[in-house]
């Protein structure tokens, strides 16, 4: 019933940039909190960032002041805009949200920064 797709992600240049999006059907955005993980070969998932239904976000230290995480609430999607990329950022991207206690996780996109 729930499905989030995410988009946007493919090769990129150290320094470059890319949007991710994520698609929420069946529902409207969550009323928690949307956000977006990562998980690079051989590495736990971490948390990129999260967007409050109100205001409010939260990023991890690795992105802070490079990634930008928003939401359009009239379009069901959420958006992770991604700037200055490193080597280092390169892994699966998931997008998640939270609908009364139960979580949903899109399918993932691969982002890769590479010379």
């Amino acid at each position: 019933q729930v499905h989030l797709v995410e988009s946007g992600g493919g090769l990129v240049q150290p320094g470059g940039s890319l949007r991710l999006s994520c698609a929420v059907s069946g529902t409207t955005l969550s009323t928690n909190a949307m956000g977006w993980y990562r998980q690079a070969p051989g590495k736990q998932r971490e948390l990129v960032a999260l967007i409050f239904s109100g205001v409010g976000t939260n990023y991890s230290d690795s992105v802070k002041g490079r990634f930008t995480i928003s939401r359009d609430n009239a379009k069901n999607t959420v958006y992770l805009q991604m700037n200055t990329l490193k080597p280092e950022d390169t892994a699966v991207y998931y997008c998640y949200g939270d609908w009364g206690g139960a979580g949903y996780w899109g399918q993932g996109t691969q982002v890769t920064v590479s010379s």
